[in-house]
């Protein structure tokens, strides 16, 4: 079968290796209960909910993949999409690449998604697969800036005064989320090419523009945000509370 008369299909790959020290001591962030549930399955969720997603595929830590699989093994995922665990690295970029060498073929539209933006909805996914398959090869949900945004020289040490260099044209940012979608030739070749170095690249879809490749953002979602800090946890848990009360979710 020919590469045009093939049906599309897309993966999700879901780094999730990281200890989250932002949150504090206890378990990696990704595992961290949300309502009661690790984030992580809300992020597997979130993910499968989009019936284009075929394959999730979750890098777990190095020495935690058995725990994570058993994770995923326990609770109620859609059956229409099949689910991978592999050990991840040490950076993100390593764990990323990690997963994607763990895709089969076959696989056309990949999309990375953070463990820690649990509540991502399924029409934010959607957007981005679509425009991966109306022909960008790289994609990122994004939300305009709300806040003035400085340029700073860093102080020397945390808490010392900063110098303003540059206030940056507030209408031209945007806050990026995930997932992030790609086609998937062109994120392999992204992370084959770009080097790994010192804690390696944060943003898949920085490295794609490294090459030259260009990178369209479409609307992002409010619900999207990262949970980081345990601030962010409240607002999480309020977002829940909210989707109950409205969907019975």
């Amino acid at each position: 079968m020919s590469d045009e008369a093939r049906p599309p299909r897309t993966a999700v790959v879901i780094p999730a290796a990281g200890r989250g020290v932002r949150l504090g001591p206890g378990a990696p962030k990704a595992l961290r209960a949300l309502n009661g549930t690790p984030m992580l399955i809300h992020a597997v969720r979130a993910m499968a909910a989009s019936r284009a997603v075929s394959l999730v595929v979750v890098v777990a830590p190095p020495d935690g993949a058995a725990e994570v699989k058993h994770l995923l093994d326990d609770h109620a995922l859609p059956e229409r999409t099949d689910y991978v665990v592999v050990p991840g690295g040490d950076t993100r970029q390593e764990s990323v690449h990690l997963g994607l060498q763990a895709l089969p073929e076959g696989i056309t539209t990949v999309l990375v998604h953070d463990a820690a933006r649990p509540l991502v909805p399924v029409d934010t996914v959607d957007a981005v697969i679509e425009a991966v398959r109306d022909g960008a090869v790289a994609v990122v949900p994004a939300l305009p800036v709300a806040d003035t945004v400085k340029e700073v020289e860093p102080a020397e040490k945390p808490g010392d005064p900063e110098q303003v260099v540059a206030t940056p044209v507030r209408a031209r940012l945007r806050a990026v989320q995930t997932p992030q979608g790609f086609d998937h030739d062109t994120l392999v070749n992204a992370h084959a090419t770009i080097a790994l170095t010192g804690e390696g690249a944060t943003d898949d879809a920085g490295m794609v523009e490294r090459l030259g490749a260009p990178v369209v953002v479409v609307p992002g979602h409010e619900e999207a945000f990262k949970v980081t800090r345990p601030l962010d946890l409240v607002l999480a848990e309020a977002v829940l509370a909210r989707r109950r009360a409205n969907d019975g979710f």
